[in-house]
Formats: C-alpha cells, structure tokens, sequence
C-alpha cells in the first residue's frame, strides 16, 4: 500500500521549492492572491509568505493542519485562532538575516557617501536579523548602540542601552523588530520628537513599524524597504526617501534558499517525511546595486509587488 502524500498548497513564487517535495507530497502552487477558503479546504498544510493572511477567514472549516511559512516574520499568521482550530504553524527564524544585514551595509555606504554625517547607530531589536546588523554596522566603522528590551530583561551584562539613549545619541536610527502589539508606530511623531539630532531613519523590519505619515512630515531622511499599506505605498514618502526600495532587503538567492529549506524541513517533520535535500542558488558575477532596486521603484511605484514577485538574482556579498 502507498504511503499517504500529504496535499499541500504552496505559494508559486516561493522560490527554488517547486519540484522539492513533489515526490513525497500532494503539491499544488498557487500565487498569493489563490490562496481562497475555498482553494484550500481540502489540503492538509500550506507553504506560505507574508502575503497570505492566515486567519479564520481563510481556514475557517478547511483540513489544515500545519502551516510552514518561508519567512522570518510570522505576523501573517493568526496564532490564536491557529491554537483553538488546531493547526500548528513554523516560521524560519534567521533565514535571510544575512541578506538583511548586507543590504543595510550598502544602504549605510551609500548614505555615507551621499551627505549623510554619522558616528554612532542604533540598532533597535538586536535578535537573529539585528545581531549580523550590528556586525555590518562596526565593520562600516560605526559606533552601535544596540536596543532590546526582552533581551536586556534576560541576559545580564548584555551591553543593551535604553530607547531613550538611543534617541539621544544616534545619528542613524535601523529597525529590526517583529510588528506586535508594542511595536505598532514604535516610530511615530513622538518618538521622532525626542529624537536629539534628527537621525537617519531605517525601516526593513515591518511597514508599520514606522508611522508613515509622521516620516513624511518630519525632516528626517529616511531609507525605507517596508511600508504601511503595502503595495499602495505612501508616494509622498518615496519621493522624500533616500532610498527606496519593495520590500527586498531579505531578498538574497541565500536567503530565499534557506527559507525554502526551513520551510520544506518544517513540512517534512510534521508529517514525518523520511527525506533528505539541499539547496543551491546559482552563481552569480554581480555586485548587488542596492540602487538598481531604488530606481526600478521610483520609475513605477505601482509596480511594488511584481517587482518583488519577480526579483532578479542577487547573492550575498559579505558573511556576517
């Protein structure tokens, strides 16, 4: 007797997955917007990104049973009503960190080197996304000071500063915390007002962690990667931004590879997949031009979400 293939909808644009598990399960790619109460209430587990909302609305009386998203961010899910229906979820924890943290080094570069005046950075929430930050930060020759309350709650002689120290004395202000209840306009009018020397302001954790409309009116220059209201991005803020770019800071062929393969182990261990596989993004001769990703938004903003659905290779340049 044949062994049961679990049926699994999968988003289409995950790369490098199609074929993967195919012979082990009942695939199906959808892109984001097929993923309907209907289209999925026979399968068993989803393989999603950030695109695809998973709530009540969308698993309300379907068979899913496990949930792997291919994504450090899990705000996309609902855990509450994940733990009443009985569906278990994994995110991938740290699979594009690396990717992050190479594009803030070339965004400071670029800043650096086009009037922007800065010896010490903040870096708010210093977890498996900000820890490689803070490395590309030093190795660019800033001074960081590194903000994490959970962490500097729970690790003695962490090295941790307060927020309000941050706003004090950095000339450059990056986020990199997951959007919760407490995080919700952690950049807003007030926090920019208490900021001492008008910062540099970086955003690519989640849109929402910076209050959008009081970026646009304050006089902070500003770098930005998620916006509120994705894809229907603040077009005022876009003209006003230094950089600009859809929402690809963690969009490396390595992060997107290792994503996909925590995605794909998650998948195999619910269901007790016996199944071994690895992961190569091919090669690529180009220095990634973080500027390359600024002008493809600029020249048709409404273009956000094709330009991330269909982003060229990009390999990581720097490890750390």
């Amino acid at each position: 007797m044949n062994k049961y293939k679990p049926v699994i909808i999968a988003d289409s644009f995950i790369p490098y997955l199609k074929g993967l598990l195919d012979d082990v399960a009942d695939m199906t790619y959808l892109p984001p917007a097929g993923f309907t109460p209907d289209a999925v209430k026979n399968a068993d587990a989803l393989i999603i990104r950030t695109r695809c909302k998973c709530d009540k609305e969308l698993l309300c009386g379907s068979k899913v049973r496990f949930i792997a998203t291919a994504t450090i961010g899990c705000d996309h899910i609902d855990d509450e009503y994940c733990k009443a229906a009985g569906i278990e979820w994994k995110n991938a924890p740290g699979c594009n960190a690396n990717s992050v943290a190479n594009y803030i080094y070339l965004a400071l570069e670029h800043a650096l080197t086009h009037g922007v005046k800065a010896k010490t950075i903040g870096v708010v929430g210093v977890g498996n996304v900000g820890k490689k930050v803070v490395k590309a930060a030093t190795a660019i020759g800033l001074r960081v000071l590194e903000n994490d309350p959970p962490r500097q709650a729970t690790e003695q002689g962490g090295g941790f500063c307060d927020l309000s120290e941050v706003q004090r004395e950095a000339d450059i202000i990056t986020f990199h915390v997951p959007l919760k209840d407490d995080t919700y306009h952690l950049c807003d009018e007030t926090f920019l007002a208490a900021c001492r020397k008008k910062p540099l302001i970086i955003n690519s954790a989640r849109g929402e962690v910076c209050d959008n409309s009081a970026l646009e009116k304050a006089g902070n220059r500003i770098i930005l990667d998620c916006w509120e209201n994705e894809p229907l991005i603040n077009r005022k803020l876009l003209d006003k931004a230094l950089i600009a770019t859809p929402h690809i800071a963690g969009y490396s062929a390595d992060g997107k590879a290792m994503g996909t393969y925590m995605a794909a182990k998650a998948i195999c261990g619910f269901f007790g997949i016996d199944k071994q596989f690895h992961i190569t993004p091919p090669e690529s001769n180009e220095d990634y031009d973080i500027m390359r990703d600024d002008k493809a938004l600029r020249e048709d903003p409404s273009k956000f979400e094709w330009l991330r659905n269909h982003y060229p290779l990009r390999r990581d340049k720097y490890d750390f």
